[in-house]
């Protein structure tokens, strides 16, 4: 995974928890996302544009910080 603005992504399959921590040092954690979405998420070509896209608008979240 490359990206701008992402520095890593996790994922926890038994909760389905995306952890996605930002360059800036920013953790968020989304809710119910499952594994096919985080499968994707890492295949995309740009990964920040499949989150603005696909994860922020559908999934609940939480600063995780």
């Amino acid at each position: 995974m490359q990206s701008h603005a992402i520095a890593s992504i996790g994922f926890d399959a038994a909760t389905n928890q995306l952890e996605i921590e930002y360059i800036g040092g920013d953790v968020y954690v989304y809710f119910a996302v499952p594994a096919s979405v985080h499968q994707t998420l890492m295949e995309s070509d740009s990964v920040g544009r499949f989150v603005n896209e696909h994860i922020k608008p559908h999934y609940a979240w939480q600063d995780g910080e």
